[in-house]
């Protein structure tokens, strides 16, 4: 939120709108001007026509023809990757074309500037799904991760979608390398901000022990693979025991994860 108005990243999903924009009516009367997608996926962009109809273009037309004229008409734009466009499009029944990105980018890096801060969206091919980007906001030092990071379960990785466990685990790293550490002063703050897709807002080095669990878990099912045996026998091993009570609590969390895994990996194989 800034001079410039409201840059919102992501919308939710079509049931919650009317509670977003009561929750930016406490914090400002200034409207929301671009809306970012980071993902493809429901609970993500449920609610884009909605609010982007709540919001006003930062665009003008100096040839006329009202608001019908101006991109999105009128209303917030909306940036994504073009993953995210190309995804969004494939859903049945469509969404309204107000729903959809009106600007789409296919560079690994898009950057723009708003309320006096720059903001970089970086493109993570082939992570939790075809379509997954972060969102920088460089002053404010916080980083939005999308689904590639869930602190409430283990990732779900959409193989079906373009997703693979090397993509997953190089979006985590790259999710490291944007962030920092609050070194030297340790007791200062919490440095880099992380927004995951669901969960807490996290730091740093609950980044790392996630990326951690990721690979350790890839690697146990990997050694397992190599012993030749089959997914029923790598699931009834259990090779996500040690993290079973943080990340798979959720009906089916763990067994979805290690069949992603198993899916990615014999994929890679071929």
């Amino acid at each position: 939120i800034g001079s410039d108005g409201i840059v919102l990243v992501n919308t939710g999903s079509a049931t919650t709108t009317d509670q977003v924009l009561a929750a930016l009516k406490t914090l400002t009367d200034l409207p929301i001007r671009y809306i970012i997608n980071v993902d493809a996926g429901a609970d993500f962009v449920g609610g884009n026509e909605k609010l982007a109809k709540a919001g006003y273009t930062i665009f003008t037309n100096a040839l006329g023809g009202g608001a019908t004229a101006l991109p999105n008409g009128g209303g917030a734009s909306i940036l994504s990757h073009d993953s995210v466009l190309r995804e969004m499009s494939k859903v049945k029944p469509a969404y309204a074309s107000g729903a959809l990105p009106n600007e789409a980018f296919f560079t690994p890096r898009k950057a723009i500037r708003m309320n006096d801060e720059g903001l970089e969206i970086f493109y993570q091919p082939a992570a939790h799904s075809s379509a997954d980007s972060f969102v920088l906001f460089r002053a404010s030092d916080v980083v939005v991760a999308g689904d590639v990071m869930d602190t409430t379960r283990f990732p779900v990785i959409d193989v079906a979608n373009g997703g693979s466990i090397a993509g997953e685990i190089a979006a985590l790293d790259r999710l490291i390398d944007l962030t920092i550490a609050p070194t030297p002063f340790i007791y200062k703050d919490a440095g880099t901000y992380v927004v995951p897709g669901h969960g807490r807002v996290s730091e740093q080095m609950e980044v790392v022990d996630y990326r951690d669990m990721v690979v350790l878990v890839r690697d146990v099912v990997a050694d397992l693979m190599k012993q030749g045996k089959t997914l029923d026998q790598i699931k009834a091993a259990r090779p996500a025991l040690p993290y079973e009570t943080r990340y798979g609590t959720q009906a089916g969390a763990t067994n979805a994860f290690i069949e992603a895994i198993y899916k990615s990996l014999q994929a890679k194989k071929s």
